[in-house]
C-alpha cells in the first residue's frame, strides 16, 4: 500500500466452548482444511510482514498448524483468557516492533478473504486509527452493534449494554480490526476490565481513540464471510458457504459439472481444463485433475494426481500417492493407494492396487489385488509396461511382474515373472462324473425319509 510497507498481524486462535468435541475449535476442518489455515491463507504474506499467531497454553497442534499453514508464524501464548485485548496482548513485542499496520484477526472465521485484508487496510492510509469491519445482520441479536455519525464510528455497543434505539441497529461487529500501528500499542494497552465479565475488550479502543482524537470508521462485507464458528451447527453452515464458493469457482474455470450441488470439494482441489465431473463425487484434499479428465459418479478422491483424459469411476476410490498417468483407467469399484500407474493402463473393475507401480498400458483384471502387507511392514508390486494380469489374480509382494508378461486367470503369484513370460499358479482341476446328480438324489432322499416336504 502507498507510503505503508509494513504490517503485523495478530491472529487469535481462541477456543470454543461449545463444539462439544476433544479437538480444539480451530482444528475443525471446512473443505478439508482447518478453520485456522483458511483465515491464514487468506491474510497478508510476503516481505515486510509479521505474523503473531496467539494460541492457549497445551495447544501445542494449533501452533503445529499454524506453523503448517504459514512457515512465518509467530506463537505465542495466552496464559489466562481475560478478553479479546487480552489475548491481542500476548502478542505485545509483535506489536511494539512499530510497524505501519496492525491486523487483528481470529482463528474461527474461515469464509474472509484477501481482499477483504485489503480492503480493511486501505482507510489507514487515509488517516484512520482504527479500522472495524462489520456487516449487516439478518438477525443482530446478540452481536455488537456499531454505533456511527456519517462516516465515523462512534462505538461498538454489545448487545447486553445496548439501548432499544441502538439494538434496532443492523450493522454489526465482525470483530476483526485494523489499527495505525503508531497509536495500536497505546489504544490496547489502554483497555481496562471495567465490565461485568471483568474482560479486556478489543471493541473498547474505539471509544479510546475517539477519546484520544482519533479518527475510527467501518467498512462493510457480506453476513456469510464473517461467520465466526462456535458450534457443529455453525461448522456445518461455513462447510455449505465454502462449498458453493468452490462450485461456482470451478464452473467459472471451465470445469463441466452435471449436478454441482452434489459435489464436494476441498479447499486445494485443482482442475486441468475440459474437466468433466459427474454426481456425488467427493475430492479430499491434496487432488489435481489433468485436462480432459472424467470423474464418473460416486467417487472419492483424496491426495491424488489425475492424468489428462483420464476416467475415473464410478465408485471408484483414489487415496493418499495415487499418480495417474494420461489416458489411465479406473473403473467400478476400483481402490488405488500409493500407486503410480502409467499412461494408458487400464483397471476397470473390482480391484485393489497398494504400493504398486504399473507400468504403460497394462491390463489389470477383475479381482486382481496386490498383497501389499503382511501383517507388519508394506511391500512394492511393480508391473511392468504392456503387462496383461488376469482377472482373480493375487500379487503376493514384494513381487516384479515383466514387461508384457501374461498372468493366468485366478493365479497367486508369489514370485517375479520375467518379461514376456506366462504365469499360472493353480492345482490340477479334479472332476467326478455324475457326482451332482448322485448327490442331489442322496439329499432328496434325506429329506423324504425326515417328512419333510421336496
Amino acid at each position: 500500500m502507498t507510503g505503508r510497507t509494513n504490517l503485523t498481524i495478530v491472529l487469535a486462535a481462541g477456543e470454543g466452548t461449545r463444539m462439544r468435541s476433544s479437538l480444539p475449535k480451530v482444528l475443525h476442518e471446512v473443505a478439508g482444511r482447518p478453520l485456522i489455515a483458511h483465515v491464514l491463507s487468506a491474510a497478508p504474506a510476503g516481505a515486510g510482514t509479521a505474523l503473531a499467531v496467539v494460541v492457549g497454553p497445551d495447544h501445542g497442534a494449533v501452533a503445529e498448524t499454524a506453523r503448517k499453514a504459514r512457515s512465518d508464524a509467530g506463537i505465542f501464548v495466552q496464559q489466562e483468557r481475560l478478553g479479546t485485548a487480552h489475548a491481542v496482548l500476548a502478542a505485545r513485542a509483535a506489536i511494539a516492533a512499530g510497524h505501519d499496520d496492525l491486523l487483528i484477526a481470529f482463528g474461527d472465521t474461515p469464509l474472509i478473504t484477501a481482499e477483504t485484508f485489503a480492503r480493511l487496510r486501505a482507510p489507514l492510509v487515509e488517516g484512520a486509527a482504527v479500522v472495524v469491519l462489520g456487516f449487516r445482520a439478518a438477525d443482530p441479536t446478540g452481536y455488537g452493534r456499531l454505533v456511527t455519525e456519517g462516516d465515523r464510528l462512534v462505538a461498538i455497543r454489545e448487545q447486553a449494554d445496548a439501548s432499544e434505539a441502538e439494538k434496532a441497529i443492523t450493522l454489526c461487529n465482525a470483530g476483526v480490526m485494523a489499527f495505525d500501528g503508531r497509536a495500536a500499542l497505546g489504544l490496547i494497552e489502554a483497555i481496562d476490565a471495567n465490565n461485568s465479565k471483568a474482560e479486556f475488550y478489543l471493541t473498547d479502543a474505539v471509544a479510546i481513540a475517539r477519546a484520544r482524537g482519533l479518527k475510527a470508521v467501518v467498512i462493510e462485507t457480506d453476513e456469510d464471510e464473517v461467520r465466526g464458528i462456535n458450534t457443529k451447527a455453525q461448522l456445518a453452515e461455513a462447510e455449505a458457504v465454502m462449498q458453493a464458493r468452490l462450485r461456482r469457482a470451478a464452473l467459472e474455470a471451465g470445469v463441466t459439472m452435471v449436478a454441482p450441488e452434489t459435489v464436494y470439494l476441498a479447499a486445494d482441489t485443482r482442475f486441468g481444463l475440459d474437466v468433466a465431473i459427474e454426481p456425488f463425487v467427493v475430492f479430499g484434499p491434496g487432488v489435481s485433475v489433468g485436462d480432459g479428465a472424467v470423474i464418473h459418479a460416486f467417487s472419492h478422491l483424496t491426495g491424488a494426481t489425475v492424468g489428462p483424459k483420464a476416467s475415473i469411476g464410478p465408485y471408484a476410490r483414489l487415496r493418499p500417492g495415487t499418480q495417474l498417468g494420461e489416458g489411465v483407467r479406473i473403473g467400478n469399484f476400483v481402490e488405488t493407494k500409493a500407486a503410480v500407474i502409467e499412461a494408458g493402463a487400464k483397471a476397470n473393475h473390482l480391484s485393489y492396487l497398494g504400493d504398486s507401480h504399473v507400468g504403460a498400458n497394462a491390463n489389470i483384471g477383475a479381482g486382481t489385488i496386490t498383497c501389499n502387507y503382511d501383517g507388519f511392514d508394506k511391500h512394492r508390486t511393480e508391473i511392468g509396461a504392456g503387462a496383461f494380469v488376469g482377472t482373480n489374480s493375487s500379487l503376493v509382494a514384494p513381487v516384479t511382474i515383466g514387461a508384457g508378461a501374461y498372468i493366468g486367470s485366478g493365479s497367486v503369484i508369489t514370485r517375479d515373472v520375467p518379461a514376456d513370460a506366462l504365469a499360472l499358479e493353480r492345482n490340477a482341476q479334479a472332476g467326478r462324473d455324475g457326482w451332482a446328480k448322485r448327490f442331489r438324489e442322496a439329499k432328496l432322499a434325506l429329506r423324504k425319509g425326515r417328512g419333510k416336504p421336496e
